[in-house]
């Protein structure tokens, strides 16, 4: 099976680093600081449509200067590693020793997400990825599309997994399975409003998910 993972929020346990560099690049631009939690319900979304999203009424020169104000913020944060959540390396070792194949699609940019690759020594482990930069941000569907179309997995033979609505939204848009984790930045009552296979609670519980026992 085709396991196609979200990383902020599902692999990542990124969202107070986003929610500082956000409000840090909001003060600099001249923007409203947000409440965290307005903040972390825009997280999955690509950098231009987070910043849309949060900003309606800016200007669209605010609106550049949030997205570089953002990049350099994440740039200085970056002094080590983001953690990743408890589990995630074991399973990730387990998912693709049991034959299963393992890919990412994320509304990080393509620099974001090799760094982390890099800084975590993950990269040789998916066999494909997409970011928000390359394609479509999600919720549109046209990110896991391409992934089935890399691949060549059939649609019947792939799960979404990720933390958010978007994350659900997408897949279903391609009746494609969704495992949603309670832990991330949204909450189990929207996801479940998704109609999702199942929602976890730790990552590790995706190996008892039925369709991926070996």
């Amino acid at each position: 099976m085709l396991v196609i993972l979200d990383w902020d929020g599902t692999v990542c346990n990124s969202e107070a680093r986003i929610v500082f560099c956000m409000q840090r690049a909001a003060d600099r631009a001249g923007l409203p600081v947000l409440h965290p939690e307005a903040i972390g319900n825009i997280i999955g979304l690509g950098l231009p449509e987070a910043v849309s999203s949060l900003f309606p009424e800016a200007s669209m020169e605010q609106r550049d200067s949030m997205r570089q104000f953002y990049a350099d913020e994440w740039l200085a944060a970056r002094s080590e590693p983001l953690p990743l959540f408890d589990g995630v390396l074991e399973t990730l070792d387990r998912l693709q020793s049991d034959g299963h194949q393992l890919a990412v699609a994320t509304g990080k940019s393509r620099r974001g997400l090799n760094r982390e690759f890099e800084d975590h020594g993950l990269g040789a482990l998916f066999v494909a990825s997409r970011c928000a930069d390359e394609t479509a941000s999600k919720p549109h569907p046209r990110m896991l599309r391409e992934l089935l179309l890399e691949t060549g997995i059939p649609v019947e033979e792939a799960v979404m997994v990720g933390d958010t609505v978007y994350d659900l939204q997408m897949a279903a848009a391609l009746d494609m399975a969704a495992v949603g984790v309670s832990y991330g930045v949204h909450h189990p009552e929207r996801l479940q409003a998704c109609g999702p296979s199942a929602i976890i609670d730790h990552f590790p519980e995706l190996l008892s998910w039925p369709p991926l026992v070996s």
